[in-house]
């Protein structure tokens, strides 16, 4: 299949496991997603459906054992990440393509000022000296919203409160202009006020430097505000993929549609005496995935078929993807 010269990042039939004494858990199986220049691609699901595995995939950190990456492909810009070696990836990681993780005190090291490491970064990747990667470490620190950032460059991350640390781990991301981000969980430590800042600072620096966003999430609401186009994941795959816009407006897989009416609509209130509707059921353990279609035993839709045979990610229309034999 040709490369689409619109899509930054190309992902094809990529499988990640994970080996265990039970046995071998498909973390990601066969999934396919692509990222267009420019635009913000959220990916959601239930946790432990594969979100952070496909990210840590791209970046080429699966822990070697347990996990290992099967086969597919992971093109960026038409390289094969996957066929090229350690030292090569090294200088793509935190340069080309930055990762904000989720939880910003696990990932600062507690022993270093901040401005350290975000200088260090940019002194790794951009080979410019001290002076002028803490001129740029500065700058960057003011322009995530971080105020009096030169006393600020000089504090450890534990004399931050978890918005400023969430900025820093945002200010290290950008700090080399990278072409793709990814955004794993973002704002999921903070409270609602912080997050909404957070989601509109990326927005903003995103569009400054131009690049593209992964942003991975189990909030829909996160999708619907930030997101262009959106990608669906249940059990390692995906099952649906579309624009924002359709996927809002007329979702297609049971999967996708369980989650809508399971959100809470501010201006529709549930009426007295209801609950929202939940999904019926439990994820399948990955150990032991069903023959057929993995949303089978919780499918109010279910039929023959989906018990026999794995159904395909076909395009429905209007490059409306979706994994599911009634819309097959």
């Amino acid at each position: 299949m040709a490369r689409n010269e619109k899509n930054l990042l190309e992902i094809k039939d990529l499988c990640t496991h994970f080996r265990t004494d039970e046995g071998i858990v498909k973390a990601v199986d066969k999934i396919d997603l692509s990222i267009r220049h420019g635009e913000t691609h959220g990916l959601v699901g239930e946790s432990g459906c594969g979100k952070s595995v496909t990210a840590l995939s791209i970046m080429r950190l699966i822990p070697e054992p347990p996990g290992r990456i099967v086969s597919g492909e992971i093109l960026f810009e038409g390289k094969n990440l996957l066929r090229i070696s350690e030292a090569e990836m090294r200088d793509i990681r935190g340069n080309a393509i930055s990762m904000i993780f989720q939880e910003p005190m696990t990932s600062l090291n507690p022993v270093h000022r901040v401005g350290v490491q975000v200088t260090e970064a940019i002194r790794l990747h951009q080979g410019v000296g001290r002076n002028e990667a803490r001129l740029r470490a500065t700058g960057m620190l003011a322009k995530v919203g971080i105020p009096d950032p030169e006393r600020r460059f000089q504090h450890y991350p534990f004399q931050l409160s978890g918005g400023m640390r969430q900025r820093v781990m945002i200010a290290m991301a950008l700090s080399c202009l990278p072409r793709l981000i990814i955004a794993d969980e973002p704002t999921t430590a903070l409270d609602v006020t912080i997050q909404a800042q957070i989601l509109t600072l990326m927005r903003r620096l995103k569009e400054d430097i131009g690049a593209s966003i992964l942003l991975i999430t189990h909030d829909l609401g996160v999708i619907s505000e930030t997101s262009d186009r959106v990608s669906v994941m249940y059990a390692g795959r995906v099952v649906e993929s579309a624009d924002v816009t359709s996927l809002f407006s007329e979702p297609k897989h049971p999967y996708t549609q369980g989650l809508m009416l399971s959100v809470p609509i501010m201006d529709r209130p549930v009426p007295e005496g209801k609950l929202l509707k939940a999904i019926p059921g439990v994820v399948p353990n990955l150990l032991e995935l069903p023959l057929g279609c993995t949303f089978q035993e919780r499918c109010a839709d279910v039929f023959g078929r989906c018990g026999e045979e794995e159904p395909p990610l076909v395009d429905t229309g209007a490059n409306h993807w979706v994994r599911c034999w009634r819309h097959g």
